[in-house]
């Protein structure tokens, strides 16, 4: 290869001097991140009016007047980059769910992907910027990252098949290993500079599998199993984090032998956890390790022969069609289309690479190409559990007549009845629950979900927001108080669980949140207010 700077930049974003044997990974990590799209609008379509909706518990539409307020016309846009600012209803809010589900299908199926990519991204970007606490999530950036670099790494065309023709660029293959890398690499690294003891004893994993936000009754099984399993899963989690995923960095042979570390790893994780779609990206992004014919030696024969026919089709139609328009736009075309990517591209691995050195020291490296991104969450810093959770306390709402009987709010996904088994929802995310898990380590006042839920409970008229609970205890007529409170959570021993069937045991802590009446003139007030937990 010549190394001039030209060729070298022709080189590397160049879809023309691309990685001709990544077609078939490249195919299966696109169809993949459809289905995690999916998965993503899906979730939403149930909850998004509950949490973000006109009436919801946090809504949009308020969040984007104070956005509005507090910032300039044009630079709101930057700050919040939502379509939600033509219009934050209801209705707007399904139809951003719909449109999504429909472009990550069309994903799925190959259809016009670089299109159906830059449709999903806009969706999902228009939630994650105006949702506020619901989108606090690490998984969002990393799909919102992903989803992006897989733009300039996607085939043109409204049917590219496997893209023979354009091979993946080698800087947007690249970046998307680099994630992946900095995925592992940074949840290693934050778990050293944090000081957490339990990281240096050895005993994070011992209550892991009962104190993560939704567990699973896999978790419940593995959680039984003695110290030295728990303190082996530590080592090899630092061992994984810290030093395997360089093996990315060599030879083909050393990134397959990683790749077959990684992936009965991330199962293991998707198996005993709930973590919505983060392990599935993650697992689909490890398929980028591998080559065509990495990805062919697994496969049948008669598969072999289809597929190799299949990719040979596609380059006889293009060799055949005739293009001589396109021979004259293409050469201007092509330098246009790989100079702005080459931009793009490079701004992604700068702020990537300059937030990774700031994990270590302060190097005095220019900030606004990193801060300039920030909104879009296309360009983050990542660490996963670099202090684990010491105790599982859930937050309960409790709704009341007026008398001193308190009937609870049922949930549909985190812990609440003893006798329950913790199910497996991922890539299914309930942000409600999920957020109350968050809400449950602190204070109410750090978390205005429970205050705000607690109001709209209370009405008993806010359908959307009763819809994020199994069923509404007051359904027949309106509670007169509504309190928030906290209780412990253990599993259950496996003698206990053979006696008496149950999976969780638990302790009453104490009132979170403030307890609420409604009077008769429908106005509220504060009927207690809460002393500060005893575990924080």
């Amino acid at each position: 290869m010549d190394w001039a700077p030209a060729s070298a930049i022709g080189w590397l974003f160049d879809w023309r001097r691309g990685a001709p044997d990544r077609l078939i990974p490249r195919w299966l990590f696109l169809r993949a991140l459809g289905l995690i799209y999916f998965s993503a609008f899906f979730s939403l379509i149930f909850q998004i009016r509950g949490l973000i909706g006109p009436t919801g518990i946090l809504p949009a539409g308020s969040y984007l007047q104070a956005v509005a307020q507090a910032v300039g016309h044009w630079q709101r846009l930057w700050i919040a980059p939502t379509l939600l600012w033509w219009s934050s209803s209801s209705a707007m809010l399904i139809a951003l769910c719909w449109v999504g589900m429909l472009a990550s299908l069309l994903l799925v199926f190959n259809l016009w992907p670089r299109g159906m990519l830059v449709i999903c991204l806009v969706c999902f970007l228009s939630f994650v910027s105006a949702a506020q606490d619901f989108s606090s999530y690490q998984s969002d950036g990393m799909l919102l990252e992903a989803g992006a670099i897989s733009f300039f790494f996607a085939p043109p065309g409204f049917r590219p098949g496997f893209g023979r023709m354009h091979p993946p660029s080698r800087a947007s293959l690249f970046l998307l290993q680099w994630e992946w890398f900095r995925i592992y690499f940074e949840s290693g690294v934050v778990k050293i500079l944090s000081g957490d003891p339990e990281w240096r004893h050895f005993t994070a994993m011992d209550e892991y599998y009962q104190n993560g936000p939704l567990p699973t009754w896999i978790g419940w099984y593995v959680q039984h199993l003695p110290h030295w399993f728990h303190a082996a899963t530590v080592y090899g989690t630092l061992a994984l984090e810290l030093g395997l995923v360089w093996m990315f960095f060599l030879p083909r042979r050393w990134r397959i032998l990683c790749f077959f570390i990684v992936t009965p790893w991330q199962i293991g994780i998707i198996l005993t956890a709930n973590y919505t779609f983060l392990n599935y990206l993650v697992l689909s992004m490890g398929v980028l390790l591998g080559d065509d014919r990495f990805v062919l030696s697994w496969l049948p024969e008669r598969w072999k022969i289809r597929l190799a026919a299949e990719i040979s089709r596609e380059e006889d139609v293009l060799k055949s069609q005739d293009r001589r328009w396109t021979k004259a736009l293409l050469p201007q075309r092509g330098t246009v289309t790989w100079i702005a990517s080459s931009v793009i591209l490079v701004w992604i691995f700068y702020a990537t690479a300059a937030q990774l050195v700031w994990m270590f020291a302060r190097a005095p490296l220019p900030t606004s190409p990193v801060t300039a991104l920030e909104p879009f969450r296309i360009a983050n810093q990542y660490g996963l559990f670099a202090v684990m959770t010491r105790g599982r306390y859930e937050i309960e709402f409790q709704g009341s007549d007026g008398s001193q009987d308190w009937v609870a709010y049922p949930f549909r996904y985190k812990p609440q009845l003893l006798n329950q088994p913790p199910g497996i929802y991922a890539p299914y995310q309930p942000r409600f629950d999920w957020n109350l898990w968050f809400a449950s380590l602190g204070s109410w006042r750090d978390y205005p979900i429970v205050p705000s839920t607690e109001v709209r409970l209370l009405s008993n008229n806010n359908k959307d927001v009763l819809a994020l609970f199994a069923n509404n205890p007051f359904a027949r007529e309106p509670p007169r108080r509504i309190r928030a409170v906290l209780w412990q959570y253990w599993f259950t021993s496996l003698p206990e669980k053979r006696a008496t069937g149950t999976w969780w045991r638990r302790q009453l802590v104490g009132l979170y949140g403030p307890t609420l009446e409604r009077e008769p003139d429908g106005s509220i007030r504060v009927l207690e207010w809460p002393a500060r937990p005893s575990h924080e």
